[in-house]
């Protein structure tokens, strides 16, 4: 009887080592990204009218401004998803830094209305880079944490506009827009200095064949936690599928099955990349959550930034209908309090998340808070005491945060090692889409007296996003995260796993 080598894998490696001094670490590096993608996004508020007015612009040409952002990130996201998958999360959340960071800096210098355009252009293909390092963080927390801790990286976002929010009523009086340009790009450089500290995700090492770099990280997770790797053999998901000396269970055709598809994994990953792996998301096991993600990953960013839009236009109460201007003179820190004020609905919202994130699950989470949105939505289709409004505003923008939170936690989730990064990048861009439309309903509709349609249009993909989170096929709280396709077969509801204390 021949003695086998004891195995582990990177989830019962992470376990071991738990969530610790390690993690947290990686927790500020990535958080940094998601401030300075916040930051970047929030700006468009402040720098759209300074702009307009300092080159007199257009109000077309003022809204272009903010449409070539999404644009760009609709283009990189997809990008640099595909770009990590191939060559390693690092090279791709470094190379997203660089164009951040560059270009929004050179837009502060723009001698001309063309030239800021095409650098903001190339901030929103750098901003595109995003999921890439919350996948990233991602592939290093244990199971059992991974909803509460990605909750918290979210969490991030609301202090970035939150920040945003301040520095522009510190700045924009005082210096002007293209000094809260230059000054909104230096969380992007951050990210360039602490870089060489960075380590490789060891899901993506070992999905590459490259073992003894991952146990090289693994180890020295465990050295900066206090803990220590389980004894034995790394081994990635399709090693572990099969062990030793249980063959002979398995029937020939199960057996092919296993190794062809094996066979088809290996070929696509080797590849990763362009086509290949953007084919790999309509296999039969991704199908279905990747079209439902679509639509999930629209309805949240059209319902977002619509609500952010929303907050301004019914805040004007019975003077929607008349005819509405850009008024210079008027005092611009009102305008910078009340943006200040309302971006703390998120707070709840995150609160929300990472309370019902483990507990129910994702997909109770999302299509809970979706229809909650709804019921705060409806009652604005009709005119409201101005306190009121507000309320419902306010309660509305808490769901809606509540499920992009979630929804960013529970993509990369559905999506193997392989094809992690692509997966999200593509959702990420068709949300981009919902976000490059929803000014055009909620400005439009609302400025041309379609208030009621405006309103039940915002409720109706709410709703449809919350159907869609019921049809997802499998939940995965507390499951491990697959390494190939074949993997995302094993949909059976995940063993108890013992929570392990944060030791820092």
């Amino acid at each position: 009887m021949v003695t086998e080598s004891p195995r582990f894998t990177v989830d019962e490696a992470l376990l071991a080592t738990g969530f610790g001094k390690f993690q947290l670490f990686l927790l500020a590096y990535a958080g940094m990204g998601w401030i300075s993608e916040a930051m970047e996004m929030m700006l468009l508020s402040f720098v759209g009218p300074a702009v307009q007015s300092f080159w007199g612009l257009s109000s077309h040409q003022e809204s272009l401004i903010t449409t070539v952002v999404f644009a760009g990130m609709l283009v990189g996201a997809y990008s640099w998803g595909v770009v990590s998958d191939k060559y390693g999360r690092r090279k791709g959340f470094i190379i997203t830094a660089v164009v951040t960071s560059l270009a929004g800096f050179l837009s502060a210098f723009s001698p001309n209305y063309i030239s800021l355009v095409i650098t903001r252009c190339l901030v929103g293909l750098g901003l595109g880079g995003g999921p890439v390092l919350s996948s990233w963080f991602l592939e290093f927390i244990p199971a059992p944490n991974r909803g509460t801790w990605m909750v918290i990286f979210s969490a991030f976002w609301t202090v970035g506009t939150l920040f945003e929010a301040s520095l522009a009523w510190l700045i924009m009086p005082r210096f002007g827009w293209r000094w809260l340009l230059a000054l909104s790009s230096l969380p992007s450089s951050l990210l360039l200095i602490f870089y060489k500290m960075t380590p490789e995700s060891p899901r993506y090492l070992c999905l590459q064949d490259r073992k003894t770099e991952a146990v090289s990280v693994l180890e020295k997770i465990g050295k900066t936690n206090g803990r220590t790797l389980p004894s034995g053999i790394l081994v990635s998901d399709h090693d572990s599928a099969e062990p030793h000396g249980k063959t002979h269970l398995l029937s020939p055709t199960r057996n092919q099955e296993q190794t062809l598809q094996g066979s088809f994994d290996s070929k696509v990953d080797s590849k990763a990349g362009g086509m290949s792996s953007l084919l790999m998301l309509f296999t039969p096991e991704l199908l279905k959550p990747t079209l439902l993600l679509w639509v999930v990953f629209f309805g949240n960013a059209f319902a977002y930034y619509g609500l952010v839009l929303l907050t301004t236009e019914l805040s004007n109460g019975q003077q929607i209908c008349k005819s509405v201007k850009l008024q210079a003179e008027k005092s611009q820190d009102v305008n910078y309090k009340d943006v200040f004020i309302t971006s703390f609905a998120e707070f709840p919202g995150l609160l929300i998340a990472a309370a019902t994130v483990d507990r129910l699950g994702r997909k109770l989470s999302m299509s809970a808070m979706f229809f909650s949105c709804c019921i705060f939505l409806l009652p604005l289709a009709f005119h409201q005491p101005e306190g009121l409004t507000t309320i419902l505003l306010f309660g509305a923008r808490v769901c809606i945060t509540g499920t992009f939170t979630v929804a960013y936690i529970y993509a990369p989730e559905v999506y193997p090692t392989s094809v992690r990064s692509t997966g999200v990048g593509v959702a990420s861009s068709v949300g981009r889409i919902g976000g490059m439309l929803c000014p055009l309903v909620a400005i439009g509709l609302i400025q041309g007296c379609h208030r009621v349609a405006a309103i039940i249009l915002f409720g109706a993909v709410s709703f449809l996003s919350g159907i869609c989170i019921l049809l997802f096929p499998f939940e995965t709280k507390g499951r491990d995260l697959s390494d190939t396709v074949s993997g995302t077969k094993q949909i059976d509801p995940p063993k108890k796993q013992k929570q392990l204390p944060l030791q820092v």
